[in-house]
């Protein structure tokens, strides 16, 4: 977390800093602009630009910047596991799941000030996101909320369990741990499951749960309040569909709750 929900959450709160012109840019930790280069290159590459457009695919936001001259890029910004926007010092959500709500200076990875007054910052406490400079979005998949069955089918294709698959951006963009355990709780499908065992009916329960839980939980304000996740933060959490206790063991590497009466 923040997973692809929480990044379209970040790229909707942004969307006031469309037409403002970038005049100072700070990068007080050069690790979170690695795959950009040298601070130095980033602040000239958009310093003067106007924030034109906001985008995403999956947990990757994208900042497009032009000016009249003709000059223009696009800056990606990623999140990883604890990072948050603050818009003008507001950030769009208060709480991440298992992340702090301290605001700390040290933890100020960007800083991006603007002409006329505001700014936006980028507070990361672990360190785990980073700023790219004209992001290569061909090594990720379609994104989580626009996806249709063939790109499913076409993306939960191989010998991996389906949790790896939905976590593998290469295959869908956007897919996070918590998601990803809603999804295969709703379809009723044990999340070590390989598709070559799927009979026809789970493939039709597990289309539906791709195509809609990203929708429902963005409706909800974020991929920690689906009905399983919000369940298995409780002691001795209990499936909320049938009552059996939750397992918890590890699939795909991720600490992964599952039903083990309805999830076969």
């Amino acid at each position: 977390m923040p997973e692809g929900i929480e990044i379209e959450l970040y790229r909707r709160a942004m969307a006031d800093l469309v037409g403002r012109r970038v005049e100072t840019v700070d990068l007080p930790d050069p690790w979170w602009a690695r795959r950009a280069g040298a601070p130095g290159a980033v602040a000239g590459s958009i310093e003067g630009l106007t924030i034109t457009a906001l985008d995403r695919r999956g947990k990757l936001l994208l900042v497009a910047l032009g000016s009249p001259g003709g000059g223009e890029t696009t800056i990606g910004l990623r999140f990883g596991m604890t990072g948050r926007p603050f818009i003008d010092d507001r950030p769009p959500i208060f709480d991440l799941e298992y992340a702090s709500t301290a605001v700390r200076s040290d933890w100020v990875r960007l800083s991006i000030g603007f002409a006329g007054g505001g700014r936006l910052r980028v507070l990361d406490p672990r360190r785990l996101g980073g700023l790219e400079l004209a992001p290569d979005l061909e090594r990720l998949g379609p994104d989580l909320l626009t996806l249709t069955p063939r790109q499913i089918v076409e993306a939960l294709d191989g010998a991996a369990s389906l949790k790896a698959m939905l976590l593998d951006q290469r295959r869908i963009a956007g897919f996070g741990n918590m998601l990803a355990d809603e999804v295969l709780w709703r379809a009723g499908i044990d999340p070590a499951r390989r598709p070559a065992g799927l009979s026809s009916e789970e493939w039709e329960r597990l289309l539906t749960a791709v195509m809609t839980v990203p929708a429902d939980l963005l409706g909800r304000g974020g991929s920690h309040r689906g009905d399983l996740s919000v369940a298995s933060r409780v002691a001795g959490a209990r499936c909320p569909r049938d009552g059996q206790p939750l397992l918890r063991r590890v699939v795909a590497g991720r600490g992964t709750y599952s039903c083990p009466l309805h999830q076969v």
